[in-house]
C-alpha cells in the first residue's frame, strides 16, 4: 500500500486530538485540516480548505476522520463522506491505548490515550472514547457516542446512540 494522507474535519480542539493521535500511530504522512469557520487550529496549523472542498481533496487524501465535539454534526458529515467521496472512514486508536482483541471498533471512532476497550465490548461509529475512559466488558456504545475523560461505562451496559457520558461519571 502507498502511503497514506489523513484529512481531518474539524480545526478545533477535537482536531488537535485526532492529529496528534494520527501523528503517534505513525502511518500517516501527511495530516491535514478542513473546517468552514476556522484558518488555524488552536496549536497553530493552517487550514487547508472547507468542508466543501472534501471532495476535491479527494486525490490527495486516503483516509478522513470528522473530528467535531456534536455528536449530530459529526454523525451527519460522516454519512455525507461515506456519500459522496471515495475517502476511507478511518479510526484512530492512540497506541497508549488499551483496546481488547475480541472487542469492535466503527470507522470514524477516536480513541484516545489511556482509555480501555475491554473484552467482547462494540464500539459503534463516530465515537469518541476519551483520555482514562475505561468501557467495561460486554458494553454497546453505539453510534455517536461521547465517553468523556475518565468516564466508566460498567460491564453489559448500552450507551443510546449520540449520548455523552460526563467527566468522572459511571453510567450503568
Amino acid at each position: 500500500m502507498g502511503s497514506r494522507n489523513l484529512l481531518i474535519v474539524g480545526a478545533g480542539s477535537y482536531a488537535v486530538v485526532a492529529y496528534e493521535i494520527a501523528k503517534s500511530m505513525l502511518c500517516f504522512e501527511n495530516i491535514a485540516f478542513v473546517d468552514d469557520s476556522k484558518a488555524v487550529t488552536p496549536n497553530g496549523l493552517q487550514v487547508i480548505g472547507t468542508i466543501a472542498d472534501i471532495l476535491s481533496l479527494s486525490d490527495e487524501f486516503s483516509d478522513v476522520i470528522v473530528a467535531i465535539g456534536n455528536s449530530d454534526i459529526r454523525l451527519d458529515l460522516i454519512k455525507q463522506i461515506r456519500a459522496y467521496c471515495k475517502l476511507s472512514l478511518c479510526t484512530l486508536i492512540s497506541p497508549d491505548a488499551y483496546v481488547a482483541d475480541s472487542s469492535d471498533v466503527g470507522a470514524g471512532t477516536i480513541i484516545e490515550p489511556m482509555a480501555v476497550i475491554s473484552s467482547l465490548s462494540r464500539i459503534g461509529e463516530g465515537c469518541i472514547i476519551s483520555a482514562g475512559a475505561v468501557i467495561g466488558h460486554d458494553c454497546v456504545c453505539r453510534d455517536g457516542v461521547h465517553i468523556d475523560c475518565n468516564a466508566t461505562v460498567s460491564p453489559y451496559s448500552t450507551v443510546p446512540a449520540k449520548a455523552k457520558v460526563s467527566c468522572g461519571s459511571v453510567y450503568c
